[in-house]
């Protein structure tokens, strides 16, 4: 197959951007991304009962997150339903495809007798090769004509060859009796009308690629190239589910995952390039191929997309990161970051960034940013400001206001100090991170107060000079 490559992503919205679905998305992004092709978005919608505008919208808001964007409209299957039926009657009128007027019950009746007879219950329709004469002005399904001899071989980049005996398909129904086209023939006409040129989609579909081949053939469309992807299992090798925690791409985001670190867990949960565990956007679309994808089911660990995280917001551009974790805010229906905070994260980060894995470990360790005076000091930072460290910061205070506000100034003014009254400056560093972010466990007291600046560094230890243990609430 030759030309520009094209994928897409077909979820039904019935429900949340579910995790498997996201890395479905994502390989078929960095596919098409990584050859300077397209990557469409496809909303299977021809469940009217089950499918929902909230459902859409949480699939686009989720795909938004990841950072996946698509080319053109989004496309609505359910919108295409005239196009569906147009092929079902191009394929009836070639003889491609056959007028079925077989009731239910009379299937039903056909498949248990089979079940007592011990044959097969694949439905044979006694219309297919009917003379047109004989049909009845009755109500009719239109079934194509599959093959009935040799097989059906597809030719699959993950799976590699699979053959299905064409005495094992049957004449599947194109259009119901209400003239309605089946999700089977909408997929085959939306994917070749789109141009998708590779189909990269979970396993469980394997089998509706021999089905979907016999409208290809018949219209004699270039059949797409083929990728089933294994799905994706829990930590105890059984399908991911609710027992297993967080199913939703978007929970992942309430829970503070970075977006790139997402997109590195996915990529790498059932692909692989040799060795490497931890790339960037770039390298994944230059190094993804679909030879990469294993055969075998993929198990989801948390362990590792956190540390993966991790390693991600320590990379990070500052700013972006600011940003990122602005939208983490917002999402999680908490107030935005102000623009003067915003500027202080930004120059925090160097010393925030470092060892956290999630938005809400790094917004602990910004803590002493996004707080205002009077600080309320927890349990641990209260015990070490008693009356002997109070004192200390008292004595300390002048002398920091008047030090040259750098790390060498502080650190030569404090050390200074230490040795003047004898004592070692961990004694100090407890009092000191409790001034100024009313925590015990904190980023250095140097790098706060670098960040803080002078003023208020110092209003700050002269806040917790004067502090009174009982004057702040419980």
């Amino acid at each position: 197959m030759t030309g520009q490559v094209v994928t897409r992503f077909a979820p039904s919205p019935t429900g949340f951007l579910h995790i498997g679905g996201a890395r479905t998305a994502l390989f078929n992004w960095l596919y098409a991304r990584g050859r300077g092709g397209k990557f469409l978005l496809r909303i299977e919608d021809t469940d009217r009962e089950r499918s929902t505008p909230e459902a859409t919208a949480a699939i686009l808001q989720g795909m938004a997150w990841l950072g996946l964007d698509h080319d053109g409209e989004v496309v609505s299957q359910f919108e295409g339903a005239e196009r569906h039926a147009e092929v079902a009657h191009q394929l009836l009128a070639q003889d491609k495809a056959y007028k079925c007027f077989a009731t239910q019950d009379e299937i039903a009746a056909f498949r248990e007798q089979a079940r007592a007879d011990g044959k097969s219950t694949l439905y044979r329709s006694p219309w297919r090769d009917a003379d047109p004469s004989s049909h009845p002005d009755a109500p009719f399904v239109i079934r194509i004509k599959a093959p009935r001899d040799g097989a059906t071989v597809i030719r699959d980049q993950v799976q590699g060859d699979v053959t299905i005996r064409n005495d094992q398909l049957d004449d599947m129904i194109l259009l119901r009796s209400d003239g309605t086209p089946v999700y089977m023939l909408a997929v085959v006409v939306d994917d070749h009308d789109m141009g998708v040129t590779h189909v990269i989609r979970g396993d469980d579909h394997l089998n509706n690629a021999a089905r979907q081949m016999t409208i290809y053939q018949a219209m004699g469309w270039d059949v797409p190239v083929w990728a089933h992807i294994p799905l994706i299992h829990g930590p105890d090798g059984k399908k991911l589910s609710k027992r297993h925690g967080a199913l939703g791409a978007q929970e992942y985001q309430g829970m503070g995952c970075p977006a790139a670190g997402m997109r590195n867990y996915l990529t790498r949960l059932g692909w692989s390039h040799g060795d490497d565990e931890f790339f960037s956007d770039e390298q994944a679309k230059e190094w993804f191929d679909l030879g990469g994808i294993g055969k075998s089911p993929a198990r989801f660990d948390t362990k590792k997309l956190e540390n993966l995280c991790g390693q991600h917001i320590a990379v990070s551009d500052d700013a972006a990161l600011v940003t990122e974790l602005d939208a983490f805010l917002v999402a999680t229906d908490q107030s935005p970051v102000s623009e003067v905070k915003s500027v202080l994260l930004r120059d925090a980060m160097y010393c925030l960034k470092d060892r956290a894995k999630t938005f809400p470990e790094l917004l602990e360790k910004a803590h002493f940013v996004m707080t205002n005076r009077p600080l309320n000091y927890d349990a641990k930072a209260a015990k070490n400001l008693n009356s002997v460290s109070r004192g200390i910061l008292n004595e300390l205070t002048p002398q920091l206001q008047n030090a040259s506000w750098s790390r060498d100034g502080m650190e030569a003014v404090t050390g200074a100090f230490a040795d003047a009254k004898d004592i070692k400056f961990g004694k100090m560093a407890g009092p000191l991170r409790a001034a100024l972010s009313g925590r015990a466990v904190t980023p250095s007291v140097f790098d706060m107060m670098l960040v803080l600046g002078r003023d208020e560094t110092i209003a700050r230890l002269k806040d917790a000079a004067e502090y009174q243990p009982e004057a702040q609430d419980d």
